[in-house]
């Protein structure tokens, strides 16, 4: 869903959720909702010996809020329509407690601002009008799915006891940006016309493989990669598209299916030997989804062939790699290419 605020945005894509039972029976038996000036209804919670019980709040808000400010809880969120369907549950998004930013509060009657009622260790529920959720003058209207559901929308929120600062959320932000990437590949995955697309996207490479040109480079470069095999005494695989592989060390668990996020270390060399590019630049491994075109298609097709934690030597036909173009000065036009691998995880 769309908030105008950039933390709120960040807030509805970046946290995760808990088991609701609990909080949402407290929620429908325990009375009215209060109100903040700004026109935010909520029950805020606090746990004793594992009960939730209400907390009050005075009308300007929590005055301990200075005090967090630059800082971050850790929780878990939901956001449901006023008939309870579920827009977004985080925790299936990305089974973890996440960081939510304490900041100052330039717009009322926000997420953010419901954020400010919270102490570590609370629970809250909340409720905002759909209006108020698009910024005024940003021209936009409420979307259709926002309408049919409702006047409200409601924001489930569970916090943990202790907050964490800036540095330890800066930590957090290569796994939580890969599992972000994850479930938003998951929900493309689902959709009927995602799935046409990356039809589409394969059968485009099967004809351009099918072409003359083309046919005629993949025998020249598989002649070129057998006599390669054999004076570096290599005993390699071949995939169905032509990608040769040996596996060097292997992995445990099950190999990666389209659309997963892959974590890969690699090297990539030409047959020479000259090395034009590594993960060690990055000082990190490359997260992508595979089989999805973001990569070159000899990636796509060597590294399904392989399990969590394998390293493997790939050697890619051109026509899987840059092909006639070529990239920039290091890669010349249909070349074939050497890489080596590490698939450090599958998401």
């Amino acid at each position: 869903m769309r908030f105008s605020s950039r933390s709120a945005r960040q807030l509805a894509l970046a946290a995760g959720v808990l088991g609701y039972a609990s909080l949402t029976a407290c929620n429908k038996s325990d009375g009215d909702f209060a109100k903040t000036k700004s026109g935010i209804e909520y029950k805020i919670y606090k746990k004793v010996d594992g009960k939730y019980e209400r907390r009050e709040i005075g009308p300007d808000g929590d005055p301990t809020y200075k005090d967090r400010l630059g800082k971050y809880l850790m929780g878990h969120t939901e956001y449901r329509t006023g008939k309870d369907s579920v827009l977004q549950n985080t925790r299936t998004d990305m089974g973890m407690a996440v960081p939510m930013p304490l900041q100052e509060l330039k717009q009322k009657g926000m997420p953010d601002e419901a954020l400010s009622l919270l102490q570590p260790g609370d629970s809250g529920v909340f409720r905002f009008q759909v209006d108020s959720l698009i910024k005024p003058k940003s021209g936009q209207s409420v979307p259709p799915f926002l309408k049919r559901g409702g006047s409200f929308v409601q924001m489930f929120v569970a916090t943990q006891p202790k907050l964490v600062t800036a540095e330890e959320e800066k930590a957090m932000e290569p796994e939580l940006q890969k599992r972000s990437m994850a479930a938003q590949i998951k929900k493309r995955m689902a959709s009927p016309e995602f799935q046409k697309q990356v039809a589409g996207q394969q059968q485009s490479l099967k004809t351009m493989l099918g072409t003359s040109k083309v046919v005629a480079q993949m025998k020249k470069d598989d002649a070129l990669l057998q006599d390669y095999i054999k004076k570096n005494g290599l005993t390699m695989q071949k995939t169905p598209l032509g990608v040769y592989y040996q596996v060097l060390k292997p992995g445990t668990g099950a190999k990666p299916k389209t659309g997963q996020i892959v974590s890969v270390n690699y090297n990539g060399t030409l047959l020479s030997g000259k090395l034009f590019d590594s993960s060690d630049k990055q000082g990190k491994p490359i997260d992508f989804p595979l089989g999805l075109g973001q990569v070159i298609p000899g990636w796509d097709e060597g590294l399904a062939m392989l399990t969590p934690g394998s390293k493997a030597i790939l050697l890619i036909p051109s026509p899987l790699a840059y092909g006639d173009r070529g990239a920039g000065a290091d890669i010349p036009a249909n070349a074939p290419l050497r890489f080596e691998v590490e698939l450090v995880a599958v998401q």
